[in-house]
């Protein structure tokens, strides 16, 4: 064979090499990438995961602080309107009560209604005055237990 005939196979052979070579090294890059490219996608999901269970969380607590600022509201109102009743302490107290059904749930509700209803009495008896004892303890182990703090 002739020198030229050498020089072209072994050219043919390096550019066939090349191609070949190229190849998979472009269907291995192009794999690395769809690797790299899912990892980011999963590492995304479980970023945005995390954060919606933040918010949440916080949600939840914002939700049950202001339930528990109703409730302690409630129960001040008729503390002060059995020691002092008045119309602006009583109207106070209706309102709070208001409150506590709006942000429920109706166990507390209905120990707020009960426990308002005795509250109001004007000049109470000392068995309404014990009555009303009973009422604010069952109040408060219904928010208790509302909170999840039992």
């Amino acid at each position: 064979m002739s020198e030229w005939g050498i020089a072209l196979i072994a050219a043919g052979s390096a550019v066939a090499g090349s191609i070949t070579t190229g190849f998979f090294a472009w269907k291995a890059g192009h794999r690395q990438a769809a690797a790299a490219e899912a990892a980011g996608q999963a590492q995304a999901a479980a970023l945005v995961s995390t954060v919606q269970a933040t918010l949440d969380e916080q949600r939840r607590a914002r939700a049950t602080d202001q339930r528990r600022q109703v409730y302690v509201e409630f129960l001040d109102a008729a503390q002060c309107c059995q020691i002092n009743r008045t119309e602006d302490t009583g109207s106070r107290l209706l309102r709070a009560e208001s409150m506590v059904y709006v942000v429920g749930p109706e166990d507390v509700a209905r120990a707020s209604s009960e426990y308002c209803q005795l509250a109001l009495v004007r000049s109470p008896s000392e068995q309404e005055k014990d009555a009303a004892e009973d009422a604010r303890v069952a109040y408060i182990a219904a928010v208790r237990g509302a909170l999840g703090e039992d």
